[in-house]
């Protein structure tokens, strides 16, 4: 043994084992600490080179964008414009649809952003025609896929689909069509799903590449691609390979909706990085955009809806989403016992029954069609002058496409939401297992909550989009009647309802959303109340918007534990409280700015955003009530009024409430009511 050796296993048994242990566990905690240190040094290396690849992905995309491709001296643009003007009888394009339909037809991957209406399906049906071969369509809604069968074979293209509902007999005759050279097949519609899980499919498809005949395919809602996705299929994963398995397919992603991050994330699903993409705005100028506050009780929000359908929309055809497909069933019973001619559509439906209601409705026999929010309709109906949500949708995105489908023809059409704090535990407990649920939700929450700001803008935002407030043009609920916005400090509240939960804890008892808000109102059950803790002289409506604003701020956050038959959602104190950090103030809504109520150019006979000029006579004596009405289109020869009317237009001016200015003292606060009538005539100055 080497002297050295031996002198340090002496060394070594002359020392205590308790302190050797002591060294040992220090060296490990240290070397622990620099593995720590490296690792995070190695995820921040990791997140630097995942930004760059993407920097890079988006400057190929850029410079793709870059190039002309409204050009009409492509090969192919003779045939393509006879084709738009002959047999879809389209005179003109809308924007972006000429570029997509160039890009994919010179071989180029693109990624089409379109709002729901803006013509996404025309740009893969007319380049099916000016090419040879099948273009392949994937599309997660049945419904949809029928839809635009129907419009295709009405317009007689060689159109067919593959679903889960389809004969023995249909499948055999698709896949003889998809390898017959002489075939005149234009467009195949698939399902998700049918790629995914039928391999006879994929060996025919397989053959119709190998003999030259697969022109293109085109993947509609792509965002379900991702899992930041707010609609995320697991079998549109499956598409990942399609790349790799037939190249130099050029592949057509289209979405109404999606988010930067999500448009990178489908890009390295499908490989298809550094593709072109094209964006066009969100905004649809003719969609009035409104919250509502939902009534307590199911009788009465049937009762306000069906006023909604015989009065404001008397006429006209609309949609109502519900949450639950049993919400479905009882909203579409309760509105057929008021005489109102309504039918749900839901998945539960057998596929006769769902086509039965969708072509009555189609045809205007039905004047709604009441439809989960998870279904979806996936409808091309142009005429739809309203969209109802019963109840949150659980996204953005969801509300953007769903609502979206509300005024494809142009004119003026209405775009409500029921809010009600209730429906959010309901969605929170269907969506917080998803990758991005709660965040999704809560997006969607804050649009609710909201009392000032400009829906558009809160739209934009949503989607990384600049926005000025007044291009809205007084087409939403608060840009037609402005109020004055004030800051609420809510640290007050927020201890409040801290203490009740800490009382609750120590008691062992969980708190739902509702039970809280009776303990802050102090009501509930007596032993949970925390008297310095009830706020007085607050609504419930105003109790529950804050409890909500702060679930959405992080002051406080949804506890989820399951039960034999249910997800419930609790409140506990979220991350700002547990560090001791205040509330955000909550921006309210003041009195009503009455000098600068802006009415859309639909109602004021004039262009752009008008402001209705209002005169007030104060007396001491009594109140008084001033009318004043808006001016309406007239026909240049007078002879005709609007066609829109208060009763039935989806368009009308809904009544100004009398209001109380918070800015002026107690006793001197001066009443404000104003009335604008619809009454066809110009307004009297």
């Amino acid at each position: 043994m080497d002297e050295c050796e031996v002198l340090e296993v002496k060394t070594c048994e002359s020392q205590d084992p308790v302190t050797n242990l002591k060294k040992v566990e220090l060296e490990i905690k240290k070397v622990t600490q620099e593995i720590q240190a490296l690792q995070g040094r190695k995820q921040q290396l990791i997140s630097k080179r995942d930004k760059l690849k993407d920097a890079i992905q988006q400057d190929k995309s850029a410079h793709l964008a870059q190039k002309n491709w409204d050009r009409e001296d492509f090969p192919w643009s003779k045939e393509l414009e006879k084709i738009q003007k002959s047999l879809f009888k389209i005179p003109k394009l809308r924007a972006h649809q000429l570029p997509t339909m160039n890009a994919t037809m010179s071989g180029v991957d693109c990624i089409l952003i379109m709002p729901t209406g803006g013509g996404k399906s025309l740009c893969y049906q007319l380049p099916a025609h000016v090419s040879k071969g099948v273009t392949l369509v994937v599309s997660p809604l049945v419904s949809l896929m029928e839809d635009q069968i129907m419009a295709l074979r009405a317009l007689n293209v060689a159109a067919m689909m593959l679903s889960a509902s389809v004969t023995r007999e249909e499948v055999n005759a698709v896949h003889t069509e998809m390898t017959n050279p002489q075939s005149k097949l234009k467009l195949l519609y698939v399902t998700p799903e049918k790629l995914s899980k039928s391999k006879r499919f994929m060996t025919k498809l397989q053959k119709m590449h190998q003999m030259g005949r697969f022109a293109r395919l085109a993947i509609d809602e792509v965002h379900c691609c991702s899992q930041w996705g707010h609609d995320f299929r697991p079998d549109y994963k499956f598409l990942g390979i399609m790349r790799k398995m037939f190249p130099g397919t050029p592949i057509l992603g289209l979405t109404a909706t999606a988010t930067s991050r999500v448009i990178l994330d489908v890009q390295k699903i499908l490989d298809i990085q550094g593709c072109l993409i094209l964006k066009a705005s969100f905004n649809r100028p003719n969609l009035f955009y409104e919250v509502r506050p939902k009534p307590s009780s199911q009788e009465e929000c049937a009762n306000q809806i069906q006023q909604m359908l015989q009065k404001e929309f008397k006429g006209q055809s609309g949609i109502i989403y519900t949450m639950t497909i049993k919400d479905a069933e009882q909203l579409a019973g309760d509105l057929r016992s008021r005489g109102l001619r309504v039918a749900p559509y839901h998945a539960q439906l057998e596929a006769d029954v769902r086509s039965r209601v969708h072509m009555k409705w189609v045809k205007n026999d039905y004047q709604a069609v009441i439809a989960t929010i998870a279904f979806g309709m996936g409808i091309d109906k142009p005429d739809v002058r309203y969209v109802i949500h019963h109840c949150i949708s659980k996204s953005m995105e969801n509300f953007y496409q769903e609502s979206g489908r509300a005024g494809r023809d142009g004119e003026p059409a209405k775009c409500i939401i029921f809010w009600k704090f209730s429906d959010l535990a309901r969605q929170s407990t269907m969506v917080f297992t998803e990758q991005t649920g709660l965040e999704n939700l809560y997006g969607l929450i804050t649009y609710c909550l909201d009392e000032t700001r400009c829906r558009r803008n809160l739209i934009a935002e949503h989607f990384d989009e600049a926005w000025e407030t007044a291009d809205c043009a007084g087409m939403c609920d608060h840009c037609r009647t402005p109020r004055e916005v004030k800051m609420l400090d809510l640290t007050d509240y927020g201890d409040k309802l801290l203490m009740i939960l800490q009382k609750s804890a120590s008691l062992d008892q969980r708190l739902t959303g509702q039970k809280l808000v009776d303990l802050l109102l102090g009501k509930g059950a007596t032993k949970q109340r925390v008297q310095e803790a009830i706020a007085t002289g607050l609504s419930r409506d105003k109790a529950e918007s804050i409890v909500a604003f702060l679930l959405i701020d992080g002051f406080l956050k949804e506890d989820f534990h399951f039960t034999p038959y249910s997800t419930l959602s609790y409140i506990v104190p979220g991350p700002k409280a547990e560090a001791g950090i205040k509330p955000s103030p909550m921006a309210i809504a003041g009195s009503r700015n009455l000098e600068n109520i802006c009415l859309p150019s639909s109602q004021t006979g004039r262009s752009g955003m008008d402001k209705v000029k209002l005169h007030s006579k104060q007396k001491t004596s009594k109140d008084t009530t001033n009318h004043f009405v808006s001016s309406s289109s007239k026909k240049e020869n007078g002879s005709k009024r609007s066609r829109n009317t208060a009763s039935n237009s989806p368009d009308s001016i809904p009544s100004i409430d009398i209001s109380w200015s918070d800015s002026e003292p107690s006793g001197t606060k001066k009443r404000r009511a104003v009335v604008i009538e619809d009454s066809g005539d110009e307004m009297d100055d």
